[in-house]
Order: structure tokens, then C-alpha cells, then sequence
């Protein structure tokens, strides 16, 4: 988004360096910024003020700043988190509806990425960027829609709550999903109760005449339809918009009949998993409540691409067949991931897998539960540093490696684990 630097220091309560400029969205990092871009020096274990000069080497038009000045423009102000969620405020007040936010214990990005394919079909669109869910990524996200931008997908993660309700009052969404509740984060939260309270922030929220779009088969979430004042929609089963007649393919690319309010058609997803199909439906509905027509809703669903490592499915130059769906793992994307291993053909089926992270008292339950899935699934486990799920464990990625051994035709493989355990490099290993 193109903005004048004199117009975001007032928006910020700021005070302008330099000469007046236009921006072309930001960055906290000044190793990706692109050249344009505004410069957010964070502080945290390391003070973004030290990275100003690189980031300006590489383009950057201005920075924000509490006080020093490496030239060019700059905007001055007290504490630069506090200003870059005020410009996202600022960049919010300038989009048009449909603004949607997207929030839940799993799925989030799946649905996020979907629903920007459907509505892309129809509206020039922006969504965030991977996971860029937490109070940077949403004012970044919104800073980063290109002008023109007709609608924005925003995912909005929490650890707390409190959480969902900031990150609201920075993006205003009109449309709010939210997918499962589960045993994500508890360590922090407390309870999958304490979960829904937080998530639930989501559709309170919304505008009167905006849409809450909730996952039916999740009584938690069904139950957030009493705290918004907004129209609700409902997917899922049970719900308003479903799927039948669902079958999966040996290459796990589900199809199903998609049957909503507004009529039914086939839909051939692009992405693989039969849990992307509640996905596909949580995608599906929030178009549909955009105003989307349902065809381009069944178009944009067949032309969805999900962000990087969840459910890649490649073939090694072994010929084992390698799911990498390494970004990140809880108990229910877990099982997932498990069940669309076990529908893979193949002669032995092998789950790689690391830590299950910030589950607190709940970590040694959900892991056990975890092995056990997969003893009846016929998968044989190889931990990598986290022995709770009693399968082999390996205290490192190379140590799994050779676990592993030799694989090759008849071979399927899964990877994952919680972002902490970098098991990415593993797949990446495999395929090499």
C-alpha cells in the first residue's frame, strides 16, 4: 500500500525526518525488505536500530525509530510495536470490506490460503504472508495490500487471551471463521476452554451486519453463534454448508459434492489431505457470505496453494514417497497427518516425528495418545528428542536419518513436528 510518510506520522502520533516520502508497505526484518518499503526496527533479544543502515542499503524508503537517526526519513516515535500497529490501524481504515478474519487451533493457514484462491476469483485480493499471525504480522499484512486491494484474508493466532481481541482492533474484520478448538497452545492458555474464550474474541468483534463463520461439528465453536451480533454461518456437519459423496485419492487429493444455501456443485480441491475438506468448507462458506458466486467458489477451491511444508507430497530419487508436512504439529493436525499417511499405498508407513510443543500438563497425555493412533494405524513411529510418544527416538535429525535406513519403492514417509524441531530439513534431506 502506497502511503506518505507525513500522513503516517500523524496516524502514529509521530514526528517526521527527513523529507516527506511515499512508502510501499514495511518490514521488521532488513534482511527482506524490498526497496520501498518503510523499516521497523523491533526491539527484542536484539534492538532493530542496529539493522537501520542495512536496511536502508537495501532500499528501504524510511524507517520508524525512538530516536536514531541514519538519515533519509524517518518517523520518531515512542515505542516502535505501538506505532506499527497503529499504521496497520491506519492501512485497515483505508481497505474496503470484505476484511476476514481468520482464527482457531488448526487450520487457520489452510483456510487462509484457500479463501484467497476463491476470492481471488473474483476480487483483487491480499492475504497474510505463511503464518504471519501475531500482532507484527496482522498490521504488516495490512500494510502490504497492494492499492487496489478489493479484499483481505488476515489469520490472527493468540497465545493468551486478550490476544484475538488486539489483533481485531487492528484489522476490524467483517467476516470472522473460526475453525476447531483443540489442545493447542495450553500451555499457555490453561484449558481447551480457555482456548474458546480466547478464539471466540474473534466473532464478538464483528459488526452487526458482518458474518461469523463457524465450524458446526465443534460444539465450542458452534457455541460461539451467541456472542455476535453478526449473521452466522455454519460448515461442517451439521452445518449449512457440507460436503457428501467425499472420496480420496491415492494421490490424497479429496474430492466432494459441496452442498450450501445458495445450491451444490462438485469440487476437486488442489491441496491433499481429507481433513482439507472441513478446510475447503470453512473457505467455501466465507466467500459465499463475501457474496462470491459458488462456481468461482468451486473454481478458486480447485486452484488453492497452501503455504510451504503442510501436506507437500513428493516422490524421493529412492522412490520413497515423502509427506512433508513439517511447519508445525498439535494432537489434531497430528492425527491428520497420520490418517492421510495411512491412506497413502504403500508397503510400510513411517511417521518422523518431533516434539508436539507448549502443551503443558496436557504433553505427555497427548503424545502417548499420539503413538497409540499410530500403533493402530500400522505406522511405525521415529521420535526425534521426544521420547513421550514411546516409539524410537532419535536425539537428533541425524540420528534419524539412520533409523530410518534405507528406504526406497513402497516407502511412505511423513514429517512433522511443532516449528521447533526443524524437521523441514529432514524431508529436505530425504528428497535431496
Amino acid at each position: 500500500m502506497l502511503l506518505r510518510t507525513r500522513d503516517l506520522a500523524i496516524a502514529v502520533g509521530g514526528r517526521l525526518d527527513g523529507p516527506d516520502v511515499t512508502v510501499d508497505g514495511a518490514s521488521q526484518d532488513s534482511r527482506a525488505i524490498t526497496p520501498g518499503q518503510l523499516f521497523v526496527p523491533i526491539v527484542t533479544e536484539r534492538d532493530g536500530h542496529e539493522f537501520i543502515a542495512s536496511a536502508l542499503a537495501r532500499g528501504a524508503t524510511a524507517y520508524l525509530t525512538t530516536g536514531r537517526i541514519e538519515g533519509a526519513t524517518a518517523i520518531v516515535v515512542d515505542d516502535t510495536l505501538a506505532a506499527l500497529q497503529a499504521a496497520g490501524r491506519y492501512a485497515r481504515s483505508l481497505l474496503p470490506p470484505p476484511v476476514v478474519g481468520i482464527t482457531g487451533s488448526v487450520g487457520k493457514t489452510s483456510v487462509k490460503d484457500l479463501l484467497a484462491a476463491v476470492l481471488a476469483e473474483r476480487f483483487a485480493t491480499a492475504a497474510s504472508l505463511r503464518s504471519f499471525n501475531n500482532e507484527m504480522g496482522v498490521p504488516l499484512t495490512l500494510l502490504g495490500a497492494p492499492d487496489g486491494t478489493e479484499a483481505i484474508v488476515v489469520e490472527m493466532g493468540a497465545r493468551g487471551v486478550g490476544h484475538v481481541a488486539e489483533l481485531c482492533a487492528i484489522a476490524s474484520p467483517t467476516i470472522g471463521v473460526v475453525t476447531r478448538v483443540a489442545a493447542v497452545h495450553t500451555e499457555a492458555f490453561g484449558t481447551i476452554d480457555d482456548v474458546a474464550q480466547a478464539k471466540g474474541e474473534l466473532v464478538e468483534a464483528l459488526p452487526s451486519d458482518g458474518a461469523a463463520v463457524l465450524f458446526a461439528p465443534d460444539a465450542r465453536v458452534a457455541a460461539m453463534a451467541a456472542r455476535t451480533s453478526a449473521r452466522v454461518l455454519t460448515y461442517g456437519d451439521g452445518g449449512d454448508v457440507v460436503a457428501e459423496a467425499i472420496e480420496l485419492g491415492t494421490d490424497l487429493v479429496p474430492r466432494f459434492r459441496l452442498v450450501s444455501p445458495w445450491g451444490a456443485d462438485d469440487v476437486v480441491l488442489s491441496v491433499r489431505g481429507l481433513h482439507q475438506v472441513e478446510n475447503a468448507l470453512g473457505a467455501a462458506a466465507a466467500a459465499l457470505a463475501a457474496g462470491q458466486d459458488l462456481s468461482s467458489v468451486v473454481a478458486g477451491l480447485g486452484q488453492g496453494v497452501l503455504s510451504p511444508w503442510r501436506m507437500e507430497l513428493a516422490t524421493a530419487a529412492s522412490g520413497a514417497v515423502v509427506l512433508n508436512d513439517a511447519y508445525n504439529a498439535s494432537p489434531a493436525s497430528v492425527a491428520a497427518a497420520l490418517r492421510s499417511l495411512a491412506a497413502l499405498p504403500a508397503r510400510r508407513r513411517i511417521a518422523v516425528l518431533g516434539v508436539m510443543a507448549e502443551l503443558g500438563p496436557f504433553e505427555a497425555e497427548e503424545h502417548a495418545a499420539i503413538g497409540a493412533l499410530a500403533a493402530e494405524l500400522g505406522v511405525r513411529v521415529i521420535s526425534v528428542a521426544a521420547p513421550a510418544y514411546g516409539a524410537e527416538d532419535a536425539p537428533h535429525l541425524d540420528a534419524a536419518l539412520a533409523l530410518l535406513g534405507a528406504v526406497g519403492d513402497g516407502d511412505a514417509i511423513l514429517v512433522k513436528g511443532s516449528r521447533v524441531a526443524g524437521l523441514e530439513r529432514l524431508a529436505a534431506a530425504l528428497l535431496a
